[in-house]
């Protein structure tokens, strides 16, 4: 956490307007394609079979980003806007508590809302907040458990409630896809890690020290390990009660266990190659794309690309070594925690015993990337070198003007006007 005796002014309502205009520029055609598209063939067909408690389908998933999706439907018809409305609400919240985390970590006006712009016009949220995937559930629960974290840590007279609410978001998080069990338990570790370098003599018990004054290692372990856990396995409770393929009918009396020994089975078991898969260096590099969507759907030729800003995801990675070095050489706790959430996200797929991975795995690690760019452009703006700090923020939004009409859906001039946009062999 970054302490100030002069904090800035908290800039809440221009995160809202930003929030807000995100939000808005994601409805834009979002009825657009009328028909699923991409993985949306797989995960609206589960959700329309939880509405009705029909046959489990996507067992390999967990439950709670269908049932989202099954919310928007029952609210607004079995439809684009059915499918896709709730994930632009989510990928919205996931944009505005991103930066209320970064506002607590630095209490900077410039760093959060840098931030802000950066996740906006980043391709990579605004693509999967348009999409009824279950990613961006991920992220924006993920997003929610760290705002509350840093909220509780900068204000501790808010920190029982606050560890509660990232308790159950993290929870929500896992439930949504188990992405998010590589970040799950880092609120609980550096609490733990924190309270024991506080050296207080009773561990367990005690109210006193860092991060969160007041609340006990013991508390701590219920709202940031257990009732993640617990709202985690509640959301499996409509998986007991399908009509076809219910939890214990085909996996025997132990249940929810063996259903989840099912699920590792068979997201383990997709070795067969994809023309779409990636490694996560070619995602680092932003050197290969996933087309969404490619082709002449109503009335005109249309096309969805995912991929990051050609600048921002490359600039990330200088400022990711100078956060790097800011948080040794300075001993800054923020660009330092962003440096090694950074490195855990993409190592775990450097590692994950999973064979063919994609382009979207890395929307997580984007998250701190440029996060590091933001830290980068306030240190500028701190040195007084604004227009050196606001440049790539300007040059962001263009890339994202020039990028829209591939990123949203607009209607192209023909069969090949992909390639304007595909400027490297792995775009096309």
């Amino acid at each position: 956490m970054t302490s100030s005796a002069r904090p800035d002014h908290d800039p809440r309502a221009w995160c809202l307007a930003l929030t807000l205009a995100f939000w808005l520029v994601c409805l834009i055609r979002l009825g657009i394609p009328g028909t699923p598209y991409f993985d949306e063939v797989h995960y609206v067909p589960a959700a329309r079979e939880l509405l009705v408690l029909g046959e489990f389908t996507n067992r390999e998933h967990p439950l709670l980003g269908k049932q989202l999706l099954a919310l928007g439907m029952a609210l607004l018809g079995d439809g684009p806007w059915g499918w896709r409305l709730v994930p632009t609400l989510l990928g919205a919240l996931a944009l505005y508590a991103a930066m209320r985390a970064l506002w607590h970590a630095t209490q900077s006006r410039f760093a959060t809302l840098a931030y802000g712009a950066l996740l906006a016009t980043g391709f990579l949220l605004y693509v999967h907040a348009r999409i009824a995937m279950l990613d961006v559930f991920t992220i924006a629960f993920l997003a929610l458990a760290f705002w509350q974290c840093a909220g509780a840590i900068r204000e501790p007279e808010t920190g029982r409630r606050r560890l509660a609410l990232a308790g159950l978001a993290l929870g929500l998080a896992m439930a949504a896809k188990w992405n998010a069990l590589v970040l799950a338990p880092v609120p609980g570790l550096v609490f733990l890690g924190m309270r024991a370098m506080a050296g207080r003599r009773r561990l367990l018990l005690s109210r006193r020290g860092a991060p969160v004054p007041g609340i006990t290692l013991l508390e701590a372990a219920l709202w940031l390990g257990l009732v993640p856990l617990l709202v985690y396995a509640a959301t499996y409770l409509p998986g007991f009660w399908f009509e076809r393929g219910a939890i214990g009918s085909t996996t025997g009396p132990t249940g929810l266990i063996d259903h989840h020994l099912q699920m590792a089975g068979m997201q383990a078991g997709v070795t067969q190659p994809h023309p779409y898969s990636s490694q996560w260096l070619q995602w680092v590099l932003n050197a290969r794309g996933i087309w969404f969507l490619y082709e002449v759907i109503d009335g005109a030729q249309r096309g969805i690309l995912l991929i990051g800003n050609p600048l921002t995801m490359l600039l990330g990675l200088p400022a990711l070594a100078w956060a790097a070095w800011r948080g040794i050489a300075r001993r800054e706790g923020v660009p330092l925690a962003v440096v090694g959430l950074y490195v855990l996200t993409l190592g775990f797929w450097a590692v994950a015993d999973k064979p063919v991975q994609f382009y979207y795995h890395y929307l997580l690690p984007s998250m701190f990337l440029l996060a590091a760019l933001a830290l980068a452009l306030d240190a500028l703006w701190q040195a007084g070198r604004r227009w050196l700090a606001v440049l790539p923020l300007l040059a962001s939004l263009s890339f994202f003007a020039y990028f829209y009409p591939i990123l949203s859906a607009a209607p192209l001039d023909g069969e090949m006007a992909f390639l304007q946009w595909a400027w490297l062999p792995g775009w096309r």
